[in-house]
């Protein structure tokens, strides 16, 4: 296995610039919301079991938000000079739940009956609810960077040396459990610095390539790893 993947384009298209392009109109935008949809609808989830639905109900609100999406309801607010998917998720997020309470109140007035999906609409977020969703949006970056690391080593026929390095990755551990990890490696203590440097690097490059594909294409994606690693930081 390299160290490093390829080298790439400073400006290669990203996902998220794809669909900013053409709006969401052509098969190669589709695909990349649907992808970006997929692999952050847990920042959805929990946001709106924040605001107070249980389990079932906000994944029931959760499909109903990403379908209204993929179908591009909000597409046309998107704006690629504001630029984060984070930004334009949360966003539409935000829209999808005020235009629910509005036809809540709507068939209330009217001596209507809410459907299912209206009969408990969350209240609108508060900053503290801001900040949690930027919080779960980094957790999400860091586990699907560190599923692809896993898949990685896996195909190397390392899948071991990943699950013993693996909580490197939180701090460098007292001596004795490094002493203990090259032990079960095979690997001289300094052999296993350089591993776990290694692995750290990787894990930075993956991190900022997918942090890259939520970003239009002249996107900082170190400026948002800061950002993201502040904002875990503060709990």
């Amino acid at each position: 296995m390299t160290d490093s993947p390829p080298a790439r384009p400073i400006f290669a298209p990203t996902r998220w610039s794809l669909v900013l392009r053409a709006k969401g109109n052509s098969p190669e935008a589709r695909a990349a919301l649907s992808e970006l949809c997929g692999a952050y609808c847990d920042p959805v989830l929990r946001s709106l079991r924040s605001r107070g639905l249980d389990e079932e109900h906000a994944r029931d609100l959760c499909q109903e938000f990403f379908a209204h999406v993929l179908r591009g309801s909000h597409l046309e607010g998107a704006d690629p000079r504001r630029g984060r998917f984070r930004s334009y998720l949360l966003g539409a997020l935000r829209h999808f739940l005020s235009d629910l309470r509005e036809r809540d109140a709507r068939l209330k007035r009217g001596g209507g009956i809410a459907t299912e999906s209206l009969e408990r609409v969350p209240e609108p977020a508060t900053e503290s609810d801001d900040a949690r969703f930027d919080r779960d949006w980094a957790l999400a970056l860091m586990a699907r960077s560190l599923a692809q690391l896993a898949e990685e080593y896996g195909r190397d026929g390392r899948a071991e040396w990943f699950a013993q390095l693996k909580p490197c990755l939180e701090g460098s551990g007292p001596a004795e459990r490094q002493s203990e990890i090259a032990a079960r490696l095979g690997l001289s203590e300094g052999a296993l610095k350089v591993a776990i440097h290694r692995l750290r690097r990787r894990f930075r490059e993956t991190l900022l390539h997918e942090i890259r594909q939520t970003l239009p294409e002249d996107g900082d994606a170190t400026e948002e790893l800061t950002y993201l690693i502040e904002v875990l930081a503060r709990g």
